[in-house]
């Protein structure tokens, strides 16, 4: 498998495992300087709010690639395997366009803050930039939830994505 494959198979994995990764050494290098020193690195707070904000907003697009997202089906139970498909797409539908309405007033929100900038206090970046995981997130939800209606199409698995119900 090449390297951009694995790369993109495993793209919310492996930044959600990075921003973790980056908080919890923050977090720890902050506790381990107040016990030796009595005093912490400003930065480190700073850095790791920007990190679990980027792992939250990375991981919401994992849930989705996942299934994992909260889902209510139990109303379209005893409805034929299309209808549910359908009720699904609608539902689907919807949620790609809130999340690329949430993405385009995201982006504006984002401009503006490039044009009145606001620097962080101590890591001194422009805070607009670390808000840009916001729209790249809705983006990506948007990306993830049309993979999976591509990829199950062409592999003739559609009707799997509401067939859960009947296993209960």
């Amino acid at each position: 498998m090449s390297f951009f494959k694995q790369l993109y198979d495993n793209f919310e994995e492996g930044a959600c495992a990075l921003f973790v990764a980056v908080m919890v050494l923050c977090l720890f290098l902050q506790v381990a300087m107040r016990i030796a020193v009595g005093s912490s690195l400003a930065w480190t707070e700073e850095l790791s709010r920007y990190s679990f904000l980027w792992a939250v907003y990375v991981g919401a697009a994992l849930a989705v690639k996942r299934g994992g997202h909260v889902r209510i089906t139990a109303q379209f139970m005893f409805l034929p395997t299309r209808w549910r498909l359908v009720f699904r797409a609608v539902g689907d539908i919807i949620w790609i366009g809130f999340s690329l309405y949430v993405a385009w007033i995201g982006l504006a929100c984002i401009e503006e803050g490039l044009y009145y900038p606001e620097v962080s206090p101590t890591l001194g970046v422009v805070k607009a930039w670390v808000e840009c995981i916001i729209p790249f997130s809705f983006v990506l939800v948007s990306w993830r939830i049309v993979e999976e209606y591509v990829v199950r199409w062409r592999n003739g698995t559609l009707g799997e994505l509401v067939r859960y119900e009947e296993a209960a």
